[in-house]
This record gives structure tokens, sequence and C-alpha cells, in this order.
């Protein structure tokens, strides 16, 4: 009998025990058009799979494909799954996704970056993943690049960590992940081998799509706040997602808590950015659409579609840096427009969401010297308005999940 206690005591002491679960994932393409990297999320509900998901794999036919968890609220379970996948024009796919209660060390191919990085009192850049100061405090200049920075192998964007919290874009000559070589700001040898740049000065205007209060004549700053936070949330392989936090903005007779997330996804130039508020809205009005370059020629199809394609210095330094070239632009869902305007240095869609907790847009551009990008204004005005015909009619997924868990042992 000691024998046999003894051999089952060495068996559970070499073996453990892994809860799976395989469910089956239709994503379906509705236009008549080839769609690459499209978003795929799946939302992980712990208590329907049964266990609290450490690890994840997705296979195409068989073949595993990279994938990522990410947890979104800092509670450190995963909440959504997400990869990329290409369809053909009406075509409907059908993926395998494994979930296991024990942790993988697998390591895909990064197709995204993402980081923030703090100067300490050497001047060296330590990197951070979180940050949160009083709304009287200024760390702008303390942080390298000014705040956190994203990118997929077509295009950088930073995030201004002040009350203009402005989006600010990277420019690329060619595919590839350049920021963590580079911090955004590439050094003569960098740009000798072809690196990109900053490539739009955005001032105090809305660059790319960022969110600004409302006048009632021009845009204006987030501020005063009680706290202000930004975060990275993910770093990839196949989605980066960055957050910025605002505690008890004062606006328009309210006190506002928000936060923006902005997520990019790998082969994509755009990316999406949800508000939240941890109240319902009422008739607050808010702003966003793209800083009117000087000169630039601009296209609205007056239904939340705002775009602008000019040229201009990107930075002070008017020696060693040339004018850039930028197509810029924001997709607004029409039923969030209150009007369509400007100031002196945006154009404009002011916007609301009465009674609502939330409301989501999408931003993209492009650099005139990108080898895979657009190199005149009617080819970007036409791009654009495809985009947002793919922005209205996403591909559908479809999740059917394993009605039983397997447990399977797995030797130490």
């Amino acid at each position: 009998m000691k024998k046999i206690i003894l051999f089952l005591f060495l068996l559970c002491t070499t073996a453990s025990f892994a809860v799976e679960k395989r469910m089956s994932v239709q994503v379906t393409n509705p236009l008549k058009v080839e769609r690459k990297d499209v978003p795929v999320v799946v939302r992980i509900n712990s208590s329907s799979i049964g266990f609290d998901v450490q690890s994840a794999v997705v296979k195409d036919k068989g073949k595993e494909i990279s994938s990522q968890l990410d947890d979104l609220n800092g509670d450190r379970k995963a909440d959504e799954l997400a990869f990329v996948a290409d369809l053909k024009p009406n075509e409907s796919k059908s993926f395998t996704v494994e979930f296991s209660s024990e942790k993988s060390g697998k390591n895909y191919t990064s197709r995204v970056y993402s980081d923030m990085l703090i100067s300490d009192k050497d001047g060296k850049h330590v990197p951070i993943t979180s940050l949160t100061i009083p709304g009287t405090s200024n760390v702008y200049n303390n942080l390298h690049h000014h705040g956190p920075d994203f990118e997929s192998e077509m295009v950088g964007y930073r995030i201004y960590f002040d009350k203009k919290q402005t989006v600010d874009i990277y420019g690329k000559f060619h595919k590839g992940l350049e920021l963590e070589a580079c911090g955004f700001y590439p050094n003569d040898a960098q740009l000798a081998k072809g690196f990109g740049d900053d490539v739009l000065w955005v001032g105090s205007s809305c660059g790319l799509g960022t969110l600004k209060g409302w006048n009632g004549k021009e845009a204006t700053h987030i501020e005063p706040v009680a706290l202000r936070t930004e975060r990275v949330i993910a770093k990839g392989p196949v989605r980066t997602i960055v957050e910025v936090e605002d505690v008890d903005w004062q606006y328009q007779n309210s006190t506002l808590n928000m936060t923006t997330r902005y997520t990019l996804y790998a082969g994509h130039r755009d990316a999406n950015v949800i508000v939240t508020f941890k109240e319902p809205l009422k008739k607050e009005t808010f702003a966003t659409g793209v800083i009117n370059i000087k000169g630039s020629t601009s296209f609205s199809d007056h239904k939340g579609l705002i775009a602008c394609w000019g040229t201009d210095w990107p930075v002070t330094d008017t020696v060693k840096y040339a004018k850039e070239t930028v197509g810029l632009a924001v997709s607004i869902p029409e039923k969030l427009i209150k009007t369509e305007t400007k100031d002196k240095m945006n154009y404009l869609y002011t916007l609301g969401a009465e009674n609502e907790k939330s409301f989501s847009y999408d931003i993209t551009f492009t650099s005139m010297k990108e080898t895979f990008g657009y190199k005149n204004s009617e080819a970007w005005f036409d791009y654009v308005k495809q985009w947002k015909n793919e922005l209205q009619n996403p591909c559908t997924v479809f999740v059917l999940v394993s009605s039983k868990a397997s447990i399977s042992r797995r030797r130490k």
C-alpha cells in the first residue's frame, strides 16, 4: 500500500492539469472587395468559459496564427482575444480558438509597437506603462516624445501628455517598425537609412482627430482636470492600445470622468478612438476634426467624414528638415454630429451623445513620402471614401463555443 501511495504522490508532482475549451469563430466579409488584416475580437467571459483564461491558440485551417489576450480593465484577467484575418470578397472564414487555463511561453513576431518613456535625473529614458499626475502638474518635457507612442508597420502616432492631448503623427518611407529604435526622433544615421519622421506640426490644433471641448467659436483643450493619466494597455503582437484618462474635467457645467482609448491594428494606418464616461452624458458638446494645414485642400461628405491634404514644415528646424505633405482624415458616425464648422486652426465637426456613456470614431493618415501610399489629394480623398464605407460595413464575427471543457495533463 505504501508503494502505491508513493507512486501516486510522484505522479501528481510531475504533472499539471490544464483546463481547455475550444470554440469556432466565423468571420464574414459583407463587401465585394478584398480586405486585409481585418480586426477580429472575441470577448472573454470567464463564467461562461468556466475558468480564467491564461493563454489561447488561434488556427486558420489548422495553421496557427498570431493572436493576443488583453486585460483591458487592469484586473489581471483576460477580457479580449484579438487577431487579424485576410478575407476575399464576400468570403466567410472559420477559425478555431483553443483557450487554456495554463500560461503559454509562445512569442509571436510583433507587427505593432508601443512605449512610454520618462527621463530620470541623468537623462536616461526609463520605460513606464502608466503615469498619473494632478491636473496642475506639467510633465510634458519629462516624457520622451511627450507621451506614449504607438505604431503599425505603416504609420506611427503619439499622444501629448498635457491639456492638449494632441494626436501627432510619424510618417514612413517603407513598411516596418521603427519607433523602438528611433523613439520618434531618428538620428542622422537612421534618416540616411530611410527611417521616417515627424511629418506634421500640430501646435494647439486638433492635429489628427484629437477630441476637444467646444466654446461655441473654437475648439478648446481638456482643462481643468483633477487628475490626468496616460497608459499603455497593450503592445502587440497584433494590436496596440493606449489610453488617456481625465478625472473631474470641469466642462459645460458638468464634472466629467472621461477615458479616451486609441487602438491600432497590424497592417492598418487607421486607429479607432473610443471615448467613455463614468456617467451618461447630458447636452455637452465636443469637437474633433483635422488641422487646417496652411494652403491645404479639404474634402467633406457633410456626414461625418472630413479630410485634408496639405504641405508644411513639420518642425521649426527648416534647415535640417524639409516640408512634409500629408493627408489626414476623421470619420465620425453621423448620429453623433451636431454641426460641421471650422475655427482658425481646424476643420471640425461638433458632436454629442446625450444619455450615452460612450461614443467612438476613427482616424487615419498618409504621408506622401510613403512608397506604399498616396501621392495626391485626389487619390487620398478617393481612399478615405472607401475607408468610410468599410467602417460602415464591418466584417461580422460569430462565435460558437464548445459546450464542454476538456482537461489535459502536462508533464513538468
